[in-house]
């Protein structure tokens, strides 16, 4: 197996491309050409699961328009500034916004312009002007002090939990993991022979790099941050089980599968027996994984450590586990509910029996694609989430769980479709000599444990403990309705829920905070994410609506216009005219000039060289980037890995030297918009339970939610602040939202976009039929008055989280009485004295 190299940055891949027959010009670049690239194949080849044979599979299909997507446009630097203010405007009183628009009339006056003519004049030639920026950001975020682990295990990894194996044999673990690796394996096939269809949003091919760098990739600590390795021609699978390593070769060299699903069994089977052979307290004494949970400068030199001898045992099994396809870890706990699961699959258990640290969350490589499965088959996935997106594993996720369903199908009926264009040979009728230099016998990695790893080993665990005891877990499972009910009511399914979140915060607390929630970009090339900032004028004025006395139509009303604002600032969002990437951008620009000509200054005092530097000039190779002839080349085109939408722009950068921070970055708003306390992500589709990730500050709540047809699962995480409370008061607001709707509605009118519409035919049918009318109508929650009792009783005053609607209005009143005295007046009010003044003359 090759050795993990290191991905080449943006300016150095580009060098490397010169030669490519494409331009970088936008006049090849738009989204009809896109689409005409991907309808050049033909539609068996775009959605192989609607035939049933195998195609004449032409690949290319997957990375087909890669050449021909737009680039992602530089916005306007005033409507930039303008959107900005926008957002802050509901989270600052009038004093605080009349100093933050005063700090961005200075911003535009002075550093805003020219920074934005050096971001244009750096996009020119790159393949996003907010990408390499993004990789920065991951390196400062990465470089922490020693006693904060969060960042990795929480914030930068999340998790998605599966739904169970509708197969009932498969519901344990070893016949679920084996299916699951089956699956992966297929579309880690598809993937690389380029079968695999684009991503597709009406029509539209989106961008599928990441893809290229899903497997056999890992991130790579380093002195200043992370970098993303990549074994391109990886074909072993990497399993963890009770904290112990082993792995097994699963594809050959032409990237088919070569081994069936009861082979996969056996390996797992004989790992699992194997593992048991040690205590769990003794095997939790080597449980390297615990490392990569490390501060990022620890971990880097640990990993020197295990690696400073080529060719040494300790080297060979870092290697082995850097560069496998994704990691199986294979959990010995069964969480009995929601929570604990989830909690499972984005952190593992922290038990500790007689000293020693017994729970799964010794079983883990962090740094890497792992696929976790439980001792009842329960399973899930977290994710490294510097180079991809939620969006490209959920992809993975739903892909290999359909592939599961439909390889179950074809066992019962041969003619039921595959989901890809072709299939490996059976690996049961292969000649032997075919499948070349391969391993499949489980090997178990045995590391040397010198007295520095032992002793780092404990001290990672106890720190990775204490983070662990300090988070909470929180889901809800709502089923009384979903997407079905709310597009019925006329509302987009994602604002409706985005709304649910402000509505309980603010009935818990009484105030706005900064929110976040991401808008996939990837219609355009290398495109990741933008911010939404979902609080908005609209949606402030609904809060206090809903929490007010008065007309239910009011509310709905109020309801209707925060939801069309959201809807229309994510897809401004989703065009990349938001705010904060552009901002973060240009931040990034100003510090990297402070840097350099710091650097200048620096070098000139050592050695009286002088160096020259335009401000916005990458570092040079020596500095920091890899021999370009050590890097093989992704599909079309390379690009330096970025860190993804959890990314909040970060802290202002320091003053230096004769720098002065831009107003706008110096000025309170920038660090409060960014300070976000309900971080939140829509991601998901029936093949999930739930989605979830940490908080991003100590002060906030990590939010992520699937809208299914039917429900609305979330999963909530925050540092012990009240999260069950939080979730409790989210359904008691769905609950008495849906009274509202109900009330306001339409009668007759059906309120699920799946139910029949029979019954609108029999309310049109002339009475009388002497037939058709014998007997007693039941039931019709949406034509009688009981059902709207019903529905009363249900969603009652005591549902709303500790506030009914008895004392709404006091509430409203006390907080408006609040406000009135912070933003209308910007006079301070002189205190009054209260309480008997003592005589100081006595003492």
């Amino acid at each position: 197996m090759s050795p993990v190299r290191i991905l080449p940055s943006i300016d150095q891949q580009l060098q490397q491309a010169a030669t490519r027959k494409d331009s970088l010009t936008m006049g090849e670049r738009s989204e009809d050409h896109a689409k005409e690239a991907t309808q050049a194949f033909t539609k068996d080849q775009q959605i192989p699961i609607a035939h049933n044979g195998e195609s004449q599979s032409k690949p290319g299909i997957t990375f087909a328009a890669q050449e021909k997507l737009p680039k992602l446009p530089i916005p306007d630097l005033e409507a930039t500034c303008e959107r900005y203010l926008t957002s802050l405007d509901p989270l600052q009183t009038a004093r605080e916004h009349h100093d933050s628009k005063k700090a961005v009339e200075e911003f535009l006056r002075t550093d805003g312009p020219g920074l934005q003519d050096k971001l244009k004049q750096y996009a020119t030639g790159q393949s996003s002007y907010i990408e390499q920026f993004c990789e920065r950001y991951q390196a400062q975020a990465s470089r922490m002090k020693p006693t904060d682990n969060s960042k990795v295990v929480l914030n930068l990894n999340p998790f998605f939990l599966l739904e169970d194996d509708p197969t009932p044999a498969r519901n344990n673990q070893v016949t679920r993991a084996a299916s699951l690796v089956i699956s992966a394996l297929s579309f880690v096939r598809a993937v690389r022979k380029e079968e695999l269809p684009p991503d597709m949003l009406k029509n539209q091919p989106l961008d599928m790099y990441q893809y290229s760098r899903m497997f056999g990739t890992a991130r790579i600590p380093t002195e200043n941050g992370c970098q993303i390795g990549q074994d391109p021609s990886s074909k072993h699978v990497v399993v963890l089980c009770r904290g112990q390593f082993y792995w097994f070769d699963a594809i050959d060299e032409n990237n088919d599968l070569i081994m069936t699903e009861k082979d996969v069994s056996l390996n797992l089977q004989v790992i699992v027996d194997d593992s048991e052979e040690l205590s769990v307290q003794d095997a939790a004494k080597g449980a390297l994984g615990v490392l990569s949970t490390e501060n990022r400068k620890i971990w880097s030199g640990l990993r020197d450590l295990l690696g400073k001898d080529e060719g040494s045992n300790n080297y060979d099994c870092l290697n082995i586990v850097d560069s496998a396809l994704f990691i199986l870890c294979l959990d010995y706990t069964e969480p009995k509910n929601s929570s604990d699961l989830c909690m499972n699959m984005l952190c593992g258990t922290s038990e500790v029996v007689k000293g020693v640290q017994v729970g799964t969350c010794t079983n883990r490589w962090y740094d890497k694609l792992q696929i976790i499965v439980c001792k009842n088959g329960s399973a899930g996935i977290n994710f490294e989430h510097t180079g991809v997106d939620g969006h490209t594993v959920l992809r993975f996720a739903s892909d290999v769980y359909t592939d599961t369903i439909l390889r179950f199908a074809k066992s019962i009926n041969g003619q039921a479709p595959s989901l890809w264009a072709s299939t490996s040979p059976d690996p049961s009728k292969r000649d032997p000599e075919s499948f070349g230099d391969v391993n499949t016998t489980p090997h178990k990695l045995e590391w040397d444990m010198v007295p520095e790893l032992t002793t780092a080993l404990r001290f990672a665990e106890t720190r990775l403990a204490d983070l662990i005891g300090q988070s909470e877990f929180a889901v809800l499972e709502f089923g009384h309705y979903g997407k079905n009910f709310m597009t019925s009511m006329g509302f987009s399914p994602d604002a409706f829920v985005q709304m649910a979140y402000q509505a309980a915060y603010y009935g818990m607390y009484g105030r706005m905070e900064s929110q976040y929630e991401p808008a996939m970009t990837k219609v355009y090339f290398h495109g990741r994410t933008e911010a939404i900032r979902p609080v908005t004028q609209e949606s402030v004025q609904f809060v206090r609506t809903f929490w007010a006395e008065g007309p239910t139509q009011n509310k709905i009303d109020a309801l209707r216009k925060a939801c069309e604002k959201h809807t229309a600032i994510t897809k401004q969002c989703a065009k990349a005219e938001g705010h904060d990437r552009h901002l973060y951008a240009l931040m990034s620009l100003w510090q990297r000039q402070v840097e350099a000509d710091f650097s200048a200054r620096t070098s000139r005092s050592r050695d009286g060289a002088s160096t020259s530097t335009n401000g916005y000039s990458s570092p040079t190779r020596s500095e920091r980037e890899p021999d370009p002839d050590s890097v093989v080349a992704s599909p079309n085109r390379n690009s330096m890995i970025s860190e993804d939408d959890t990314m909040p722009p970060g802290q202002s950068p320091p003053r230096t030297g004769q720098h002065s921070l831009p107003a706008i970055f110096a000025d309170a708003g920038w660090d409060k918009i960014n300070n976000t306390i309900l971080s939140t992500s829509n991601c998901g589709n029936p093949s999930l339970r739930h989605f979830g990730f940490g908080p991003t500050s100590g002060d906030g709540f990590g939010i992520g939610y699937i809208i299914k047809d039917g429900s609305v699962s979330i999963c909530a995480s925050s540092k012990h602040r009240q999260t069950k409370r939080f979730i409790d008061a989210i359904e008691a607001y769905f609950l008495e939202i849906r009274k509202l709707l109900r009330q306001s509605h339409q009668r007759g009118k059906s309120e699920d976009k799946g139910a029949s519409r029979a019954r609108e035919a029999e309310e049109k049918r002339p009475r009388g039929q002497r037939l058709k009318s014998r007997g007693k109508v039941i039931g019709s929650d949406v034509t009688t008055n009981k059902a709207q009792d019903e529905e009363s009783a249900v969603a009652s005053d005591d549902d709303m989280g500790g506030y009914g609607f008895f004392d709404a209005g006091m509430l409203l009143n006390a907080l408006k009485a609040k406000e009135e005295g912070e933003r209308p007046a910007e006079k301070v009010a002189q205190r009054r004295e209260v309480g008997k003044k003592l005589r100081l003359m006595e003492y």
